[in-house]
């Protein structure tokens, strides 16, 4: 995105950045260094470029572990050392929306939206109001401890936020669901297990896969997603795993699927959302430097963020 103009969303010019090098959630350590990367690509100062304000910057405590050879409690790998950082980012999440800032949350895997989702429902919550979830993802995210075939908690983290799951996830601040199934939107899917399918069905989530993507276009899909999860939301939370873009786009991530997101595609979904100027929080996950080329997919994450934050063309 070159040659732009840039225009803060919901003229809300001040961000919380919340670094989160979790990589507890999947089996790939390298996760864990996507916040170094996006310090590397200069986020902060390409925010600061655009007129917001990095009002604070947030490094979440990750527990020394050896949870992976540990013998699992249930079908769930790791869930106390992910229920405690899950705890520090909702507690850091919801701090920087009471104190009107955007909190950004910056992975690590993808256990860490449980985390970031339940600090977004936790304010609106305490409001009396309702929020709306847009979740871009190759993968549907919404196995539980009984469907996973590895146990992986990064291929969890919508089904916690929409009540199903380890309870120890799923109760996190002592309720649930975060989130209604009605209220979110599932974009992007391509690589699902074979129960995730039904899962999705029984959810109420609104699914788009990559074919209705081809089919229907990027701009159709998005409002669509937009009228299905409710124009009555205080405000809309993004959960942008990276690997929702094609590989030749994006190589450094964990889990890449062939067929993903063109460069073009992913922008413009972001950029009508910050047009609606709903918002009010985001994170952007898998980020993988071991699997990356001169930290390309690094500076598209920057890129993608400053597009979720309004940057215009004209």
């Amino acid at each position: 995105m070159t040659n732009a103009t840039d225009s803060p969303a919901r003229n809300l010019n001040q961000v919380t950045l919340i670094y989160v090098p979790i990589f507890m959630g999947g089996r790939h350590r390298g996760a864990g260094m996507g916040p170094a990367a996006i310090r590397v690509a200069e986020l902060a100062e390409n925010l600061t470029s655009m007129g917001f304000h990095v009002a604070r910057e947030i490094e979440v405590n990750i527990p020394p572990t050896a949870c992976w050879w540990e013998k699992m409690e249930s079908g769930a790998k790791c869930v106390p050392e992910i229920k405690q950082v899950s705890e520090e980012v909702a507690a850091a999440v919801e701090g920087a929306l009471l104190n009107n800032t955007m909190p950004i949350t910056i992975g690590g895997d993808h256990s860490l939206a449980i985390g970031s989702i339940a600090g977004a429902a936790n304010y609106y919550r305490k409001s009396g109001s309702r929020f709306g979830l847009m979740w871009f993802d190759a993968h549907g995210d919404i196995n539980t401890p009984d469907t996973t075939f590895n146990g992986n908690v990064h291929g969890m983290p919508l089904a916690v936020s929409i009540g199903k799951g380890d309870e120890r996830l799923v109760n996190l601040g002592g309720y649930s669901p975060k989130v209604e199934g009605g209220r979110t939107a599932l974009i992007g899917i391509r690589d699902l297990d074979p129960p995730e399918r039904q899962l999705i069905r029984d959810s109420g989530v609104h699914a788009y896969t990559m074919t209705d993507i081809d089919q229907l276009g990027m701009n159709t899909v998005i409002e669509k997603s937009l009228a299905e999860i409710g124009s009555d939301n205080a405000g809309i939370h993004i959960s942008f795993d990276i690997d929702v873009m094609d590989p030749q786009w994006a190589p450094g991530v964990t889990t890449a699927a062939n067929g993903g997101l063109t460069y073009r595609e992913a922008h413009l979904a972001l950029e009508m959302l910050a047009q609606t100027g709903q918002v009010r929080s985001m994170d952007f996950v898998e980020l993988n430097p071991a699997n990356d080329v001169r930290n390309k997919t690094a500076k598209l994450a920057v890129e993608l963020i400053r597009s979720s934050l309004g940057q215009r063309i004209l």
